[in-house]
């Protein structure tokens, strides 16, 4: 193990668990990860790797048929495999974030019905807030849902929803409207929304009656993982696939999921910028300027001893936010500071071993392009550095409030 990024005081399980997922990266993503990426190709072979070794079970209870591993476990896990390729990290990420919201909030017939068939990974999650419209204005939304009018309790859901990772390859997607049943007008924006949990075919066109998923949406980097809208016309839900089985909880289970998933986020810039940290050392030893290895010219060593400064940083907040989340404690602050930190540093440590290796950085041959590519993801999923400012800044005013 690297002198870097490591982490006290895990158990001998987790340890285990994380060792081999790193041979995995190292033996089945990391050789084929750059190819796949440039013809943005679905990598089924990795993804069945991953599931034959449980990870899509990894936090689900073991009562459902998962490992009932922590956050932080998780959180390494995914470090791991982002260091190896940052799109197979978040073809898992969103099937947590849902598998997660139902175990905190799902009815006990949800959780029985769902949980089992997750965790052997035969349903894979996606979740959707955002619309083409709204970013991380998540009170914007105009998706709605409203009664039947045929008397059966169903839900009619319409409206279109963006940026859905896995909304192709995904089986249940957790999807988030509005509902105005039994909030009156006036109600505040997030107290009338409700999640659905929406079973669907695999697959792009119409997956089911009123739901269409038109296609992967082309992106500059993040290749490989399928990213789409989704949209929906008439769309009927059992009135029993409410997430929680009540109307009007939606923002705050939604919430939930995203302070999990800004930890996810984080763990993914650890990730990426180690792998970049790698690429830039290695590279430093082996090309040689004016006589020696750029590694020993002292503006090189500069630009490593900042990289692995910023990785080993980026990776302590990350593991905090993880473990005050796990001891049961509101991390919402610790889940902002890792994120922003971690997708800043990613960004400035890819940068910099782009620039260590001069022009080769710029060939598509060479591994650290990729990663220049895939960290801006970094800088805008599960909200911006300016959203997790704003909530890092709330928080702290909270914390910090003049009394009198």
């Amino acid at each position: 193990m690297a002198r870097l990024a490591r982490t006290a005081g895990l158990t001998d399980v987790q340890q285990e668990i994380l060792s081999t997922v790193r041979g995995f990266v190292d033996k089945e993503i990391i050789p084929v990860a750059t190819e796949l990426e440039h013809r943005d190709e679905y990598p089924q072979a990795i993804v069945d790797g991953l599931r034959e070794l449980g990870l899509f079970g990894l936090m689900i209870p073991e009562e459902y048929g998962g490992l009932g591993e922590s956050l932080l476990t998780y959180a390494l896990c995914v470090e791991e495999i982002a260091r190896g390729w940052m799109s197979v990290s978040g073809i898992i990420n969103t099937h947590f974030i849902v598998a997660y919201m139902i175990k905190q909030h799902g009815t006990p017939e949800q959780k029985e019905y769902f949980l089992p068939r997750m965790a052997a990974g035969e349903v894979r999650g996606a979740f959707s807030m955002s619309e083409p419209a709204l970013g991380s204005d998540v009170s914007a939304i105009t998706s709605k849902a409203v009664r039947a009018g045929d008397g059966d309790g169903d839900y009619v859901l319409d409206g279109q929803k963006m940026w859905l990772t896995n909304g192709g390859s995904s089986t249940l997607v957790a999807v988030l409207v509005k509902s105005d049943e039994g909030h009156p007008e006036g109600t505040a924006p997030h107290k009338s929304m409700t999640t659905f949990l929406v079973e669907k075919e695999p697959g792009f066109g119409e997956v089911r009656p009123g739901l269409t998923i038109p296609g992967k949406i082309d992106k500059m980097g993040y290749k490989g993982v399928d990213t789409t809208e989704m949209i929906m016309d008439g769309l009927r839900v059992p009135a029993d696939r409410v997430l929680g089985g009540v109307t009007g909880r939606g923002f705050y289970q939604m919430m939930d999921g995203v302070e999990v998933g800004r930890v996810n986020v984080a763990a993914r810039g650890c990730g990426v910028a180690q792998r970049a940290f790698e690429l830039g050392v290695s590279y430093a030893q082996q090309r040689h300027t004016f006589g020696k290895p750029i590694a020993q010219h002292q503006a090189i060593q500069f630009k490593l001893a900042e990289m692995a400064t910023k990785v080993e940083a980026a990776h302590a907040m990350m593991v905090n936010a993880a473990r005050k989340k796990d001891s049961g404690e509101r991390n919402d602050l610790e889940a902002g500071m890792a994120k922003y930190l971690a997708s800043e540093y990613c960004k400035e440590v890819v940068e910099d071993a782009f620039r260590i290796h001069g022009g080769y950085g710029f060939s598509k041959e060479y591994e650290i392009e990729r990663l220049y590519r895939e960290a801006p993801m970094l800088l805008i999923g599960e909200g911006t550095a300016e959203i997790q400012k704003m909530i890092i800044g709330r928080r702290l005013l909270e914390e910090y409030r003049v009394q009198g």
